[in-house]
């Protein structure tokens, strides 16, 4: 992928427990990625330590006891840090509209940073990349992004 990054993007790459906020201060030819700051989820723990029991089951009128889908509490807390990484993207949006946004994360991730902002970036996303970089060395993402 060859994405040119102009001087002053940022470039948020997350996934559902980090978030790495980083700018160019490089130019769209020669990127220069630096982190501005890195979140991180809270540890939940063990999925058997966060739930309740058993799911629980409905009684159909016209038929056999049907069981509930257990509640995926992980995905729920990897949704919610996605939702607050979204609101901290729309955050440096409204510091500066002119800002252009790059948005590197797995695509479910990805979906749920779309569903959080709808439409308030506007024009300003330049790019919505669906990997999952977050793990990989501020260098390796500026080479990942920017290679031909």
């Amino acid at each position: 992928m060859k994405l040119r990054i102009p001087h002053d993007a940022a470039v948020i790459v997350c996934d559902g427990q980090k978030a790495l906020f980083l700018r160019n201060e490089g130019d769209e030819e020669f990127p220069n990625l630096k982190v501005d700051r890195v979140a991180e989820a809270e540890e939940k723990g063990r999925t058997s330590e966060l739930g309740t029991d058993r799911p629980g089951r409905t009684q159909n009128a016209a038929g056999p006891t049907s069981a509930m889908e257990p509640t995926d509490w992980h995905a729920r807390a990897e949704r919610h840090f996605a939702e607050e990484t979204a609101r901290a993207v729309a955050a440096i949006h409204d510091k500066d509209h002119k800002r252009k946004i790059v948005l590197v994360a797995p695509p479910k991730t990805l979906a749920a940073l779309r569903e959080t902002l709808g439409g308030t970036l506007g024009t300003n996303v330049l790019a919505e990349v669906d990997k999952d970089l977050t793990h990989h060395p501020v260098r390796e993402i500026e080479r990942l992004l920017t290679a031909a």
